[in-house]
């Protein structure tokens, strides 16, 4: 199942990034992912308008939720918490399909 690209996008001290991680590792399949610290001046711009935690599944949100356009950079909080496991693995099957 690992042939997706499969990345997770949180920040220093985010409450939700521990779970979105035990999610992922709950998921069939799923041996590895990329992760980008909105944190870090190394993370690419592209991931800055996302909240956290994200997981993307080839570059698409795994909670279908529609993303702002590229109007600049802020961290914040997703306020659903993490991606279920649940929800992770159906986007997965989603891409596979």
């Amino acid at each position: 199942m690992n042939a997706h690209r499969i990345e997770l996008v949180f920040f220093d001290g985010c409450p939700n990034a521990d779970q979105a991680r035990e999610n992922l590792r709950a998921v069939p399949g799923v041996v590895s992912w990329t992760e980008w610290n909105l944190s870090s001046p190394d993370t690419l711009d592209r991931f800055r308008r996302y909240g956290s935690p994200t997981v993307l599944v080839d570059g698409r949100d795994v909670t279908g939720e529609v993303t702002p356009g590229d109007e600049g950079e802020s961290m914040s909080c997703r306020t659903q918490g993490a991606p279920s496991a649940e929800v992770i693995r159906q986007a997965l099957e989603r891409k596979a399909g």
